[in-house]
């Protein structure tokens, strides 16, 4: 019996009249089918034409009064609805030259439209013609795919993937979005030729790579790229990061934890507390650069010493590369940097100078690290596992009070660079810099309060002591304080 879904968008359904007036044959495909078929909503519907899919598109904008976005050479065209993104396409072909990043486009059947599709769960069809409306084409058990959670291609693996080498990082994708398998011919597949992703442009690679880290549980996805062979070539700091060694010392052996499953974990774990990509990306960069600090102490273990600095200062490298936003920059740069400062507060007692600091430098992004660190706990002992969380919320209430009480939400000096060049007759100049840096620092250790009338008195008071400092100090970084 051919299954059928149910079709009651009002979009739909006068797009469905308007093939009808001008007969043209349309079919949603694709994961809106896929999702319909699973009891998912979707606002996002591609439509597969038979025809000039590019004239059809410019009625249906017509229509609802929008426009179109069209590509002619790939014969598609994107037309805005209200919360709905429309795409439509003439049935085609598409292929990738050996060497090639585009594929070439031509004109195919409605099987062969089919039939190019990445798997078998996204080359489900649903017709639209009134007659027939909600009528599942499935030409290759997609719907028994979808019982079964299994990804399977329509084709030969090996053909499906050359076609377009970054359905080997969808595959990772939908397995961590869907909760689906991987087919074991389509796993030997993606192993045998993961290199072919180098063909693909980073922007698309990148795109891919972070949906994946959206997914309700991103280590599926990352587990599938670092077992194929796939995460080398797409984020080699990642795939660095497995891998234990065992030292014997004495009568003792040492060992350290695969850092990869590890940061997984904590990404899984993050990902449970919370929606936001660049937090789970920072989570996945924090233990980044342990493989280049680790080092093995006799009598003391395998170390990390300053693992958190340098990884911080690979994220600008990295974010250039894979062709991050960089207005996230800065943010992850600072969870990297400070995801172990909240324990290191507890071990060395909880002063309010130190949690000055610590709010000052992580500003905005504060709540986000104790997220990120209460899922670093990753201990298989719960009296252990609730020790920390306990350590980490007398940190945090601590954090609350001073903020309150010292107002350091958005902490700068209450006397600006203007002001002290007026008392001092001074022009822009490192010992201005000084200055305000030596007044940030006496309200950070609680000498004055973040108050303006005595930050300025106490500049007044130690003015030419700090003027002459000023001179040849080289005084450091918020950031690396």
């Amino acid at each position: 019996m051919t299954p059928t879904i149910d079709i009651t968008d009002p979009v739909l359904l006068r797009i469905a009249l308007l093939a009808r007036e001008r007969n043209v044959r349309a079919y949603v495909v694709g994961g809106y089918v896929r999702d319909a078929v699973m009891g998912r909503a979707r606002t996002d519907i591609d439509i597969c034409v038979e025809g000039d899919a590019l004239a059809f598109a410019r009625a249906v904008a017509d229509l609802f009064r929008s426009k179109t976005v069209e590509y002619e050479r790939f014969r598609t065209a994107l037309v805005p609805v209200g919360d709905h993104h429309l795409e439509f396409v003439g049935t085609r072909r598409e292929e990738y030259r050996s060497n090639s990043r585009k594929p070439i486009v031509v004109e195919g059947t409605f099987e062969d439209d089919l039939r190019r599709r990445d798997f078998t769960v996204n080359a489900l069809a649903a017709d639209l013609h009134p007659d027939r409306l909600g009528a599942v084409v499935d030409l290759f058990q997609g719907t028994e795919d979808i019982e079964r959670k299994l990804l399977r291609t329509p084709l030969d693996p090996v053909v499906t993937m050359s076609d377009d080498p970054l359905r080997m990082m969808r595959a990772a994708r939908f397995a961590a979005q869907l909760g689906f398998d991987l087919d074991t011919a389509l796993v030997s597949a993606i192993t045998s030729m993961a290199d072919r992703i180098t063909i693909i442009s980073q922007e698309r690679v990148t795109d891919e790579f972070l949906k994946i880290l959206a997914a309700p549980r991103p280590s599926v996805g990352l587990k599938i790229l670092q077992y194929t062979g796939l995460m080398k070539h797409i984020f080699p700091e990642v795939a660095n990061l497995a891998g234990t060694e065992l030292v014997v010392a004495g009568s003792r052996e040492y060992g350290h934890k695969d850092v990869f499953l590890h940061t997984l974990q904590v990404v899984d774990n993050v990902a449970q507390m919370s929606s936001n990509l660049w937090l789970r990306f920072a989570t996945l960069m924090h233990d980044i650069a342990k493989p280049r600090t680790k080092k093995f102490i006799e009598g003391t273990g395998w170390t990390f010493h300053g693992h958190e600095e340098i990884g911080a200062r690979w994220q600008q490298k990295i974010f250039r590369r894979m062709k991050l936003p960089m207005q996230h920059l800065d943010y992850v740069e600072s969870l990297v940097r400070l995801h172990q400062r909240p324990m290191k507060l507890v071990d060395e007692g909880v002063t309010d100078s130190a949690i000055r600091r610590l709010a000052v430098q992580a500003g905005d992004g504060i709540a986000d690290l104790f997220t990120l660190c209460r899922a670093d706990i990753t201990t298989r002992n719960p009296s252990r596992a609730q020790k920390y969380l306990k350590n980490y919320d007398i940190v945090e209430q601590k954090l609350v009070d001073v903020l309150e009480r010292d107002r350091l939400r958005s902490f700068q000096s209450p006397v600006r660079g203007e002001e002290i060049m007026a008392a001092t007759g001074l022009g822009p100049s490192r010992e201005v810099g000084y200055i305000k840096w030596m007044i940030e620092e006496a309200i950070l250790d609680g000498i004055i309060p973040n108050e303006e009338d005595a930050a300025r008195e106490y500049m007044l008071l130690n003015l030419d002591k700090w003027k002459l400092e000023g001179r040849t100090a080289h005084f450091a970084r918020r950031g690396s304080l």
